[in-house]
């Protein structure tokens, strides 16, 4: 969710759907445009959106834009966005073992300049009038898209805001199977409760790294929580007390630090933050070490990320029956080799040369949660590094990334949410005020109890500056600036005093 809008009222207006077809591909593209119904209603702008998953866009999701008066549009890059949008079975093969790359190419680019000519041309011809400003919002495929846009299309949108990006796509995706690899090898599965457990000892371990005591692991770069040292160590699992495993901490470890390369030794692709939940925030969603478990947890099954698991059957292995225990590690390396050599030009988004959309004038605004459960953050703040290598310090005129403390894939975690990012891109282009921070908000998960948890706000800075506490009230934007790095002398400060209490 990185629109966040308080929506009042029903909303007027016109929805236009434009279905097309490229002849030889016999395809059915749907786009759809949300049009305010009065032109007084109509801010002058147009708003593209962005899909998650295999989805391109979803029905539904343009009311936000529409309640700010844009007009928005989206739309299914030729496949239905009501089918799952974790799985591609549906339209992935043409036949048996002959792939629909038409397809992942619409999904991974082409459809993105296709619905945004297409929509900004029923908007124009709507209204009379010429758009002003172009504008595109998206998180995880959102967010490739709109990095796909500033890469492939750099002329379209004056604002892109991507938000938690699934880019480099053909390897982050293979390597979100890496944990089930390791399970297979140990021939040990573990239970929620018990990766949990290690997590939550993680957080204990690190939390005050950067002076502040408040759940969140906030500079996972200096935690050097090594799970080993908690192997014996109980915890609680289905009203039972348990002991953790030598197993279950090699599982953690392997998925915080990503697979590596058989015969280096050198990472292939990062790996998650030790506080991003191992088994995933929903059930129904799942994480990357998550597992399928009897009533009690004593007996678990392999449960792979379900992107992930479709990508490898069908898209690599071309078989949607396939038993995926059965990959080994060696096998997974191919994988790997095989994703990138067959798909790298469809949907990859890993292009770090910017300049044409730095020399159009466009900003580029992105952010990612550092309690991500799917998609590495280091990927996105990697990206970014590679961009500036190559456009110099100017980078910062034209592209500004964030990293949010505690905030999950898109939304949910402890951490604070930038309610505001968005509108914050827009001062940016149309105004001119480059945006030097986002603020924060704890937005509780849905279905927690509110009255349990204290609204605290927090600033986020542009990478690779961080937020530094420099005391006052924790929960207040005022107790933090964007420095460098953390003070290090209010941990000292907090431990010294921690000692000295503990000794009274």
């Amino acid at each position: 969710m990185p629109l966040v809008v308080q929506q009042t009222g029903p909303l007027s207006f016109c929805n236009v759907t434009v279905i097309y077809t490229h002849p030889g591909h016999d395809d059915s593209v749907r786009v759809n445009v949300w049009l305010p119904l009065e032109e007084k209603e109509w801010n002058g702008n147009f708003f593209g959106q962005g899909g998650g998953g295999y989805a391109a866009g979803t029905d539904g999701a343009l009311a936000p834009a529409l309640s700010m008066g844009y007009a928005a549009a989206n739309g299914d890059a030729g496949h239905s966005w009501y089918e799952n949008a974790l799985d591609s079975s549906s339209w992935a093969t043409k036949s048996p073992h002959n792939v629909n790359y038409h397809l992942l190419s619409m999904l991974g680019h082409r459809s993105l300049e296709e619905l945004t000519l297409i929509a900004k041309h029923v908007t124009e011809s709507y209204y009379g009038k010429k758009i002003k400003y172009s504008y595109w919002s998206g998180c995880s495929t959102g967010g490739r898209q709109g990095m796909v846009l500033a890469q492939r299309y750099p002329t379209l949108y004056q604002g892109i805001y991507a938000v938690a990006p699934a880019m480099n796509w053909v390897t982050f995706i293979v390597a979100e199977f890496y944990p089930q690899i390791v399970m297979k090898a140990l021939n040990y599965y573990p239970a929620a409760c018990e990766l949990n457990a290690i997590t939550a000892a993680a957080v204990e371990a690190c939390d005050e790294l950067d002076g502040v005591k408040d759940g969140i692991i906030s500079a996972p770069g200096q935690c050097k929580f090594d799970p080993q040292t908690i192997v014996g160590q109980e915890y609680d699992c289905a009203g039972s007390t348990r002991k953790i495993t030598t197993e279950a901490a090699k599982i953690a470890s392997a998925t915080w630090s990503g697979p590596k390369d058989p015969d280096t030794g050198k990472s292939i692709w990062f790996g998650l933050t030790p506080d991003a939940s191992l088994p995933g925030l929903d059930p129904n969603f799942g994480g990357l070490a998550s597992t399928t478990c009897n009533e009690d947890s004593t007996e678990c099954k392999p449960r792979p990320f379900p992107v992930a698991a479709d990508w490898i059957r069908n898209w690599l292995l071309k078989d949607p029956a396939y038993d995926l225990s059965t990959i080994d590690e060696e096998q997974f390396h191919n994988l790997l080799i095989t994703s990138y050599q067959e798909y790298t030009s469809a949907i990859n988004t890993a292009d770090p040369d910017l300049r044409r959309f730095q020399k159009s004038g466009g900003k580029l605004l992105s952010w990612h949660g550092l309690h991500d459960q799917v998609i590495s953050p280091n990927g996105t703040s990697s990206y970014h590094d590679r961009v500036a290598a190559l456009v110099g310090p100017n980078v910062k005129d034209f592209f500004r990334h964030f990293e949010a403390p505690g905030v999950a894939h898109c939304f949910g975690g402890p951490g604070a949410y930038p309610t505001t990012g968005f509108q914050d891109l827009v001062r940016w282009v149309e105004h001119d005020e480059p945006v030097e921070e986002l603020v924060g908000r704890n937005i509780p998960w849905p279905g927690t109890d509110r009255t349990k948890i204290r609204p605290f706000a927090r600033i986020l800075c542009p990478w690779p500056q961080v937020a530094s506490y420099k005391g006052g009230d924790e929960a207040s934007l005022s107790s933090f600036e964007c420095r460098d790095g953390f003070d290090l002398s209010k941990v000292k400060k907090k431990e010294e005093g921690k000692a000295a209490k503990d000794e009274l």
